[in-house]
């Protein structure tokens, strides 16, 4: 398999799928660029080793066709400035003779985005006759989109079999997929996965697939109640969802006959009302009464989560302890954050993924204490869950 590192791209056009998918505000301004960065070192190897980056992405989910709003032409100056001033260029369109006749006219160190992949229904549908016309474009094919990497689109996966020789991983999959496969495939022991969050019905899939592999899960956030009303527990106004009681029950067993040990907050921080200002009591987490919530655990809960991720040899932390987005339910996640950082100076590999586990590391300032943080949201999850994905496997030859 080819790697970016050792390809040759001098004189080569390049096409790489990226996810520029950024949000922009009703003056077409982006307001995010984190996904643009992201892609920034696999674009500017491909300019150093002499090549011409031909990118392709989608925008939003247009519905009909071409649509001025969904259009990436709000992407070109801000790229251009991202890349010191490089001449960037944008298509009219992703496929079509003028468009290739740009990108092969296009001089190394030079950029040209190609316009929005979906405006095509045949790049959702993974359609080969489409995915043919795109590699027209360039030379070889560089997929850096691990958002994206869990779709059999067109641009994605389909596209790889026309570039059997010219096919590689940018900089941000491959981090991404050695970054996972140190926690799923050979991870140091013992293994800890934090998986939060306010369902079970979200993540049963990966919790069961994560039995097979893990030591310790910590199970935290709303998903807990499911379980301690499971056992006869009084949660009170507490998120819990009753059509997953059972299943509950069964990932206890499962883990109980794997050999895996299972955390959850013995006390929590409930409130008699979902705000900031509510009055709060320390409670048991099987005795919260009537008209109150658990919103955070409790210091007993801390306590014994923390001993458990500073002994560990890897960390996957996925989903927030409680409602660390209010300072007074904010605790639980501060401290596990506080945790991981700790586990990780000691040499444990720690990776965090999920938009909300991401967001409280950034918030709470844990962001350059943890060994990486995943940019994928479906796609992590399905790794996760054991799925095969697309945009990886095509790459791979798999």
């Amino acid at each position: 398999m080819q790697t970016i590192s050792s390809y040759d791209f001098k004189g080569k056009r390049a096409l790489i799928r990226v996810d520029f998918n950024v949000p922009l505000n009703d003056k077409f301004e982006i307001t995010d660029d984190t996904r643009m960065r992201a892609a920034l070192p696999t674009i500017k190897k491909i300019i150093v080793g002499g090549g011409s980056p031909i990118i392709m992405s989608h925008l939003g989910r247009p519905k009909n066709g071409p649509e001025e709003k969904f259009s990436l032409k709000p992407l070109v100056n801000h790229l251009s400035e991202l890349l010191g001033g490089a001449t960037v260029k944008i298509a009219p369109d992703c496929i079509g003779d003028e468009v290739k006749a740009m990108a092969e006219s296009v001089k190394p160190g030079e950029v040209l985005i190609l316009e929005n992949l979906r405006f095509y229904k045949e790049e959702t549908a993974g359609d080969e006759e489409f995915a043919a016309k795109l590699a027209e474009n360039g030379d070889c094919w560089v997929n850096d989109a691990f958002g994206t990497a869990h779709r059999a689109h067109a641009s994605t996966a389909v596209i790889a079999k026309f570039f059997p020789n010219d096919k590689m991983f940018g900089y941000l999959i491959e981090s991404e997929v050695e970054s996972l496969d140190k926690v799923v495939k050979a991870p140091q022991r013992p293994l800890t996965a934090i998986m939060g969050g306010a369902k079970v019905s979200s993540k049963i899939t990966i919790i069961e697939n994560l039995l097979d592999k893990v030591d310790n899960l910590i199970l935290g956030g709303g998903m807990k109640f499911t379980f301690i009303k499971a056992h006869g527990g009084k949660v009170g106004s507490s998120i819990c969802e009753d059509d997953f009681l059972e299943t509950a029950l069964n990932i206890e067993k499962l883990a109980k006959e794997k050999g895996v040990n299972l955390y959850m907050a013995s006390d929590v921080v409930a409130a008699d009302a979902f705000s900031n200002d509510a009055n709060v009591k320390t409670i048991p987490a099987n005795e919260i009464p009537d008209g109150w919530m658990g919103l955070d655990a409790g210091p007993e809960a801390i306590e014994s989560f923390k001993k458990v991720i500073e002994k560990s040899g890897t960390i996957l932390w996925n989903g927030p302890i409680g409602v660390f987005e209010m300072e007074a339910f904010a605790a639980g996640t501060k401290a596990v954050g506080e945790a991981v950082v700790e586990a990780t100076k000691k040499g444990a590999f720690s990776l965090v993924g999920g938009g909300d586990s991401v967001a409280a590391v950034n918030q709470l300032g844990f962001a350059d204490g943890v060994s990486y943080i995943s940019t994928a949201g479906g796609a992590l999850l399905e790794y996760l869950e054991g799925k095969t994905l697309p945009g990886v496997a095509a790459v791979r030859g798999e």
